[in-house]
Protein backbone atom coordinates (compact mmCIF):
# COMPACT_ATOMS: atom_id res chain seq x y z
CA UNK A 1 0.00 0.00 0.00
CA UNK A 2 1.28 3.44 -0.90
CA UNK A 3 0.71 6.16 1.69
CA UNK A 4 0.37 9.85 1.00
CA UNK A 5 2.95 11.63 3.16
CA UNK A 6 1.71 14.82 4.82
CA UNK A 7 4.20 17.18 6.46
CA UNK A 8 2.47 19.23 9.17
CA UNK A 9 3.29 22.86 9.89
CA UNK A 10 5.19 21.81 13.03
CA UNK A 11 7.31 19.33 11.09
CA UNK A 12 8.02 21.90 8.39
CA UNK A 13 9.10 24.39 11.06
CA UNK A 14 11.40 21.72 12.56
CA UNK A 15 12.96 21.07 9.16
CA UNK A 16 13.33 24.79 8.44
CA UNK A 17 15.11 25.24 11.79
CA UNK A 18 17.61 22.51 10.90
CA UNK A 19 18.12 23.99 7.45
CA UNK A 20 18.62 27.51 8.85
CA UNK A 21 21.28 26.16 11.23
CA UNK A 22 23.22 24.67 8.33
CA UNK A 23 22.91 27.82 6.23
CA UNK A 24 23.20 30.62 8.80
CA UNK A 25 25.38 29.11 11.52
CA UNK A 26 27.59 26.69 9.61
CA UNK A 27 27.35 28.53 6.26
CA UNK A 28 27.28 25.14 4.55
CA UNK A 29 25.00 25.35 1.54
CA UNK A 30 26.04 21.97 0.24
CA UNK A 31 25.02 20.28 3.50
CA UNK A 32 21.70 22.14 3.40
CA UNK A 33 21.07 20.95 -0.16
CA UNK A 34 21.99 17.39 0.79
CA UNK A 35 19.61 17.53 3.76
CA UNK A 36 16.81 18.74 1.51
CA UNK A 37 17.50 15.88 -0.92
CA UNK A 38 17.48 13.42 1.98
CA UNK A 39 14.14 14.77 3.20
CA UNK A 40 12.63 14.04 -0.20
CA UNK A 41 14.20 10.56 -0.36
CA UNK A 42 12.98 9.74 3.14
CA UNK A 43 9.45 10.96 2.33
CA UNK A 44 9.48 8.75 -0.75
CA UNK A 45 10.61 5.78 1.32
CA UNK A 46 8.00 6.54 4.00
CA UNK A 47 5.24 6.45 1.40
CA UNK A 48 6.17 2.82 0.73
CA UNK A 49 6.97 1.51 4.23
CA UNK A 50 4.90 3.61 6.68
CA UNK A 51 2.64 0.78 7.79
CA UNK A 52 5.46 -1.71 8.27
CA UNK A 53 7.55 0.29 10.76
CA UNK A 54 6.99 -0.46 14.43
CA UNK A 55 5.36 1.85 16.92
CA UNK A 56 7.71 3.88 19.15
CA UNK A 57 9.10 2.16 22.25
CA UNK A 58 8.14 5.10 24.49
CA UNK A 59 4.71 4.18 25.97
CA UNK A 60 3.25 7.69 25.65
CA UNK A 61 4.31 8.02 22.04
CA UNK A 62 3.13 4.48 21.26
CA UNK A 63 -0.25 5.27 22.82
CA UNK A 64 -0.57 8.21 20.41
CA UNK A 65 0.27 5.94 17.47
CA UNK A 66 3.69 7.42 16.69
CA UNK A 67 6.24 5.64 14.57
CA UNK A 68 9.74 6.71 13.60
CA UNK A 69 11.62 6.68 10.32
CA UNK A 70 15.26 7.68 10.19
CA UNK A 71 16.54 9.80 7.34
CA UNK A 72 18.33 7.64 4.84
CA UNK A 73 21.67 9.52 4.94
CA UNK A 74 21.64 12.00 7.85
CA UNK A 75 21.20 11.94 11.62
CA UNK A 76 17.58 13.11 11.57
CA UNK A 77 14.29 11.29 11.84
CA UNK A 78 10.57 11.87 11.43
CA UNK A 79 7.88 11.04 13.96
CA UNK A 80 4.69 10.18 12.14
CA UNK A 81 1.30 8.57 12.64
CA UNK A 82 -0.97 6.78 10.24
CA UNK A 83 -4.54 7.82 9.53
CA UNK A 84 -6.08 5.70 6.82
CA UNK A 85 -3.95 6.17 3.71
CA UNK A 86 -2.04 9.12 5.17
CA UNK A 87 1.35 9.07 6.87
CA UNK A 88 1.27 12.31 8.86
CA UNK A 89 4.69 13.63 9.89
CA UNK A 90 4.23 15.70 13.03
CA UNK A 91 7.87 16.40 13.91
CA UNK A 92 11.40 16.14 12.56
CA UNK A 93 14.26 15.78 15.03
CA UNK A 94 18.02 15.46 15.04
CA UNK A 95 19.30 12.30 16.76
CA UNK A 96 20.79 14.40 19.60
CA UNK A 97 17.50 16.09 20.51
CA UNK A 98 15.54 14.91 23.55
CA UNK A 99 12.46 14.26 21.45
CA UNK A 100 10.67 12.04 23.97
CA UNK A 101 10.39 14.88 26.49
CA UNK A 102 9.49 17.42 23.81
CA UNK A 103 6.63 15.23 22.61
CA UNK A 104 4.97 14.68 26.00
Amino acid sequence: MAYKVVITVDAQEDFDRHLRYLIEELVNYQAAGNLLDDLEATKNSLSRVAGSLKLCDNPKLREKGYRRINYLHHDYFMLYRIEGELAIVDNIFHFLEDYENKMQ
